[in-house]
């Protein structure tokens, strides 16, 4: 009896231990393709505004998600069953976190604005100690730490040259750790494609109630600026589709490790930002940025390789 019960431990911890694992390498997978969204809506500021922007991803997102809950779940599951106000206070945090990133790309690389964005795990991983009672070991505050340096040797940042533009990206670091806390907090009841949908109809209202009472009176970054060009229509419902399935990715891994876990992978971001910048700008990082890559690539790895010895030592 008392070997069955240990085998059944046994295999508890290797199921524990393999969802966290595919968390990580979920979180990983965001990591890389978040980047491209970035860049698509860098090269869509020379012609619409941010707010609209931010809006098309949105829309994109409610066109895409509510008639698959539909199909899927029936209209009914179109409310959340649970805490309808944290779905919708979730959905305006991204609104907003999507606005001020955007406005913040209009005039940086988007390497820059990341570096810049990446006190994100910081805050994360105290809010997921403090909200979420997650056990935070010095371990993972040390990859976060290690990670933000690789950042600051990637792009070096000077707020006397980049002005007050360089504030924008800490707001969506706080604004976006609060974020990944409700995702966390409703995933562990919600389905992710529920979860995205309600997101998509929440900042879609959002942002389009925002839109008609900033456009009239002149409020450049809530301009409505319909696209012009087939070329730029495209590139907003790509935008927006990328949104749409790497934040159902995002979704997904929170359902399966803890938040204090996933937040050095995030800095996974910065080498598809850096490479993307140098291919389409040609910002060609010098040999001090590529030293930070490799301590940014290092310090994601690490938390996944110290999730794999726990994961064994509970095993």
């Amino acid at each position: 009896m008392v070997h069955q019960r240990t085998m059944t431990t046994k295999t508890q911890a290797k199921v524990i231990g393999g969802d966290i694992m595919i968390g990580a390498l979920l979180m990983v997978t965001f990591s890389l393709i978040a980047p491209f969204q970035d860049t698509i809506a860098k090269l869509a500021t020379d012609h619409v505004s941010s707010g609209t922007i931010s809006f098309a991803r949105f829309a994109v997102q409610t066109l895409i998600l509510v008639p698959l809950v539909v199909w899927r779940f029936g209209p009914r599951r179109l409310w959340p069953k649970r805490a309808p106000h944290l779905h919708a206070l979730r959905g305006v945090l991204m609104a907003i976190v999507t606005v001020l990133f955007v406005l913040a790309l209009e005039s940086m690389h988007v390497a820059d604005a990341m570096a810049i964005f990446f006190v994100e795990p910081m805050f994360l991983t105290l809010l997921s100690g403090m909200i979420l009672r997650e056990k935070v070991g010095w371990r993972r505050y040390a990859a976060c730490a290690v990670g933000f340096i690789g950042a600051l040797f990637v792009i070096q940042p000077s707020f006397e040259e980049l002005g007050w533009v360089a504030f924008l990206p800490l707001g969506v670091a706080f604004l976006f750790a609060f974020y990944l806390i409700l995702t966390r907090h409703l995933s562990q009841d919600d389905e992710p494609m529920l979860m995205q949908a309600y997101t998509g109809v929440s900042g879609a209202i959002f942002l389009g109630a925002v839109l008609l009472i900033f456009d009239p009176i002149g409020v450049r970054v809530f301009q409505i600026t319909p696209p012009t060009t087939n070329t730029l229509w495209i590139m907003l419902a790509v935008f927006g589709l990328i949104a749409t399935v790497n934040h159902l990715i995002l979704v997904q891994a929170f359902k399966r490790a803890p938040a204090s876990i996933l937040a050095p992978i995030q800095y996974l971001e910065i080498v598809t930002g850096v490479i993307l910048g140098w291919i389409i700008w040609d910002y060609v990082p010098n040999a001090l940025k590529w030293v930070g890559i490799a301590i940014i690539v290092g310090s994601g790895l690490f938390i996944i390789w110290r999730e794999r010895i726990a994961a064994q030592k509970s095993a």
